[in-house]
């Protein structure tokens, strides 16, 4: 079974089309292959800014590699908003309830 997760990302970071997304925790279901690039991407992600923790961060803003952690973020994202969300509890339990009365 795939695995789920919930994340909440700051409007800005996103396009219009998920702002409504944003504003609630939502819950995704991530199949393997998508889990894997943003396991991959994570770790690019955490290497780029542990890099620059060591190295004091002044010459980030120099060469570069600020744009390549916003670019990887972008990315992981891209990839977190495309897995299908998954029902609430109570979106389950009203469909149910609908299911039965119809």
């Amino acid at each position: 079974m795939a695995a789920s997760t919930s994340t909440v990302f700051p409007v800005t970071a996103l396009g219009p089309e998920a702002a409504s997304a944003v504003e609630r925790s939502t819950r995704r279901r991530i199949d393997p292959a998508s889990g894997r690039a943003l396991e991959i991407l994570g770790h690019a992600i955490e290497y780029l800014t542990d890099e620059c923790v060591h190295e004091g961060g002044a010459a980030w803003l120099r060469d570069g590699r600020v744009e390549a952690v916003q670019l990887l973020m972008a990315l992981n994202r891209q990839v977190y908003c495309a897995c299908p969300e998954m029902p609430t509890l109570a979106e389950r339990i009203r469909s149910l309830l609908h299911a039965r009365v119809a």
